[in-house]
């Protein structure tokens, strides 16, 4: 069990509806030292891939390419999810299905922050049907730029986005992987990505 996933079953709480609550440390809290890690581990699975930018969504996945952009010394670009009043740059434009709310979001990045000689490393705080991931690809083929990787905090393997994306042939890392998560006994099953076995555990957190 990695770092991340002990994080998980210590402080992780699940939702009736497959919603794991995770935003005392992750999307909501930031813990910089399990944000420090990651963004660490990131580094280790992307070895030799040249990287020229990171680019996330917003708001959840900021920190973790921040923190990622500051080892790699490289600028940190996220798309925003509307316009701004002051943002008189052209765009490029995407739209994402929210699974956590429910909702088609537009995705824009103004143009002059990506390159076609980028090579970009995609990184966000979940993964579910992979939505949110297309529409930065999207982004990033518009541009003329590479997508050299993509990396996921956690990754829901139940729904089909990472074997979308795999399929495809996209380097996907996702540093947690749940198989299964039941809200009812807080149990929750890990992949084991060396063996590609599963592991069981019990979350520790309380819940209502």
């Amino acid at each position: 069990m990695n770092f991340l996933e002990e994080k998980i079953i210590q402080n992780g709480v699940i939702r009736e509806g497959n919603i794991l609550k995770v935003d005392n440390f992750l999307n909501h809290q930031i813990d910089i030292e399990i944000m420090r890690q990651m963004a660490y581990e990131f580094q280790r699975r992307f070895k030799g891939e040249t990287i020229t930018k990171i680019l996330t969504i917003e708001a959840s996945g900021i920190a973790m390419a921040t923190l990622l952009g500051l080892i790699y010394n490289v600028p940190v670009v996220f798309a925003k999810k509307s316009e701004t009043m002051n943002s008189t740059d052209t765009k490029y434009v995407s739209q994402a299905y929210s699974f956590t709310h429910k909702r088609m979001n537009k995705v824009l990045v103004s143009k002059p922050y990506l390159n076609a000689e980028d090579k970009i490393l995609i990184v966000d705080d979940f993964l579910a049907d992979g939505e949110a991931a297309h529409a930065l690809i999207d982004l990033v083929h518009q541009a003329g730029a590479q997508v050299v990787g993509i990396g996921i905090a956690i990754e829901k393997g139940q729904q089909q986005g990472g074997s979308k994306l795999r399929a495809e042939g996209y380097h996907l890392e996702s540093i947690a992987i749940i198989e299964s998560m039941d809200w009812k006994t807080q149990t929750i099953q890990f992949r084991n990505q060396e063996k590609q076995e599963v592991g069981n555990a019990k979350l520790k957190a309380s819940w209502v």
